[in-house]
């Protein structure tokens, strides 16, 4: 029977607070291995968060405090992803490396 839970804000972050750690390192692990001017450029202008997980409360702070970067979410989060890969497809650069996939 379904029935409705009352779930603290503290719970969430307890449940997901391993998700949490493994989205930190892999953010740090990308910072790593990145390009010397990628680096430069995410140096320079901060982390962008994109997609449905961004939204997660404080997450954007928990990855501002764990790599010293200014980290921000993207307007239009949940749209943002299809957005960018809608307009990728329709740049003739890519259409060729598209059709070769």
């Amino acid at each position: 029977m379904p029935a409705e839970v009352e779930v603290s804000q503290a719970e969430i972050v307890h449940f997901l607070s391993d998700l949490t750690s493994q989205v930190v390192e892999a953010v740090l692990s990308a910072l790593e291995k990145a390009e010397p001017e990628l680096a430069s450029d995410i140096y320079d202008e901060g982390i962008v968060m994109t997609g449905g997980g961004s939204l997660l409360a404080q997450l954007d702070a928990v990855l501002a405090s764990a790599t010293g970067l200014p980290v921000r979410v993207a307007d239009d989060a949940l749209m943002c992803v299809a957005m960018g890969a809608g307009r990728a497809l329709e740049d003739p650069v890519y259409l060729g490396v598209m059709s070769e996939v």
